[in-house]
Parts: C-alpha cells; sequence; structure tokens
C-alpha cells in the first residue's frame, strides 16, 4: 500500500461535502501513544496558522464527541477537527523523528505543490480565456476598418466581401477557403470561425487584417481582383513566417472548449458580482 494513502483513509467528509480530520484518528495515526502526548504538537500548529495569517478557527474547530466505555455506556471527549491546511501544520510541527510523520511531511510537501501546479494551470487557462476576448474584440474593430479599405479598393457587395474574405483565409490556412475551416475544425456552420479560435490563432488572424488593410491603403489598390489577390498574398506571407519561426499552421491549432460567445457571458456574470 502506499505509504501516504493513510491520510487520506482516515478523511471524514461533512454534509455539505467539505472534508476534514479528527485530531484523536490523526494522533493515532501519527503514532502518539496517547492524545495528551500530541496536545503540544496541536498548539505549535495552531500558532504557526496564526502565524501564517489565518483565522485558527476556520481550520481548528473544537468539538465533544461520545465515544462507548465499559457496559456500553457513553462519555464525552473532545476532540478537534481538522481542515487539510490544519493537517499539514500538525504534521510539520510533529516529531520528524517518527517515519510516519517524515512520510507525512513529504506526502503533503507533494500535495502541495499539486496544488500549486493546478492553481498554475487555472491561471494561465484565465489569462488565455482574457487574451482571446481581447483579441477578439481587436479583430472585430479592424475588420471594420478593413471592409472600408476594401470597399474603396472596389469590394462592394456582400458576396463580394465573402470572396475577398476567403482570399485572406486560404493564403493564412494553406489553401482552405472558410467553409474548409469550418469541416476542417469540426464546427458547425451558424459558429462563427473567429469565436472557436486560440488567442495564437487569433493574433495571427489579426495580424493578416491589419497588414491587408494597410497594403490595400499603402498601394492604392483599386479593384476587386487586385484587393483580392492582395488579400491572398498577406495571408500567405503570414503563413510562411509562421513556418520559419516553427509554429503550428493555423489549421492545426486546437479548438478551444469554449466559445467567446461563453467568455463574454462569464465576464458579464462576473462584472454584475
Amino acid at each position: 500500500m502506499n505509504e501516504h494513502q493513510p491520510f487520506e483513509e482516515i478523511k471524514q467528509v461533512d454534509q455539505n461535502g467539505a472534508e476534514f480530520w479528527s485530531a484523536r484518528a490523526l494522533s493515532k495515526l501519527l503514532d502518539y501513544s496517547e492524545y495528551r502526548h500530541f496536545t503540544p504538537v496541536l498548539t505549535r500548529a495552531k500558532e504557526a496558522c496564526k502565524q501564517s495569517g489565518h483565522a485558527i478557527l476556520d481550520h481548528f474547530e473544537d468539538v465533544l464527541e461520545m465515544v462507548q466505555i465499559g457496559s456500553g455506556a457513553q462519555r464525552e471527549i473532545k476532540d478537534i477537527i481538522l481542515s487539510r491546511y490544519a493537517c499539514y501544520l500538525v504534521v510539520q510541527n510533529g516529531d520528524p523523528t517518527k517515519p510516519v510523520i517524515a512520510a507525512g511531511q513529504t506526502y503533503f510537501a507533494i500535495q502541495t505543490r499539486r496544488q500549486e501546479l493546478a492553481d498554475d494551470e487555472a491561471f494561465k487557462q484565465l489569462r488565455e480565456d482574457e487574451k482571446r476576448l481581447f483579441l477578439r474584440n481587436e479583430l472585430k474593430e479592424h475588420n471594420k476598418h478593413l471592409v472600408e479599405a476594401a470597399q474603396q479598393a472596389g469590394v462592394e457587395t456582400t458576396l463580394d466581401f465573402a470572396v475577398f474574405q476567403n482570399h485572406g483565409y486560404q493564403g493564412l490556412y494553406g489553401g482552405l477557403d472558410q467553409k474548409a475551416i469550418h469541416q476542417r475544425k469540426g464546427l458547425k456552420k451558424s459558429q462563427k470561425i473567429l469565436d472557436h479560435m486560440g488567442s495564437t490563432e487569433l493574433a495571427a488572424n489579426l495580424f493578416r487584417a491589419t497588414q491587408t488593410e494597410e497594403k490595400l491603403r499603402r498601394d492604392q489598390v483599386n479593384s476587386k481582383k487586385k484587393a483580392n489577390e492582395t488579400h491572398f498574398e498577406v495571408g500567405k506571407k503570414v503563413r510562411q513566417t509562421i513556418k520559419e519561426l516553427g509554429g503550428t499552421m493555423p489549421e492545426s491549432l486546437p479548438v478551444p472548449n469554449k466559445s467567446i460567445k461563453q467568455l463574454e457571458t462569464v465576464a458579464k456574470k462576473l462584472d454584475k458580482k
């Protein structure tokens, strides 16, 4: 059996689903022959809790437990309900010469590191979501400017603009048009490609849009054919740059679990709070 498993085996869960440990059960696990020998460890752990800026009562709760004694009678004994953090402090303040406490210190160190890594991943995901929202909004604004520049170049109707956009996608996505990108990424017709891109892919498309707009204006493009060619060439150039940098081609980038619409809904709820 894993030497760290006993710490999880004596864990209890209250009616609200919160985990806790009994100090008396923990004292036995930590090889203290009598509970009174364990109380100084609890005192040191409480002091450590206080020094770390945590409220002692949030992690150490005094309770009275009914236990059976001889002839079926019962009497009350004092116990302390411990949080996981309290267990960690108890183990850290225990006798390190006891093998089980040494094992416990290793266990809680590993658990703490695992939690740190989990928190780090959660933070990274939050940062990715924030970047996606920012870049998608930037792309919305720059697409408006791109539409204006394209119109001045002779891209007039809705169909004209759809063809113009497809040229940009084909350049950036290695020949794939909007429909093919949908299929490649497993998106429905109703789902907008830009709402299902990660930050890296959005950044590539933002660069495509801004550079195309600038080139259309700078070169004073004045025909649909030339505008389409320009959009394709800029998209192709962005793709070539990604390749030279050793990046992943946009059509091969993963589709995020949440759409931009879902992220916006969550963001609005948080703003209300």
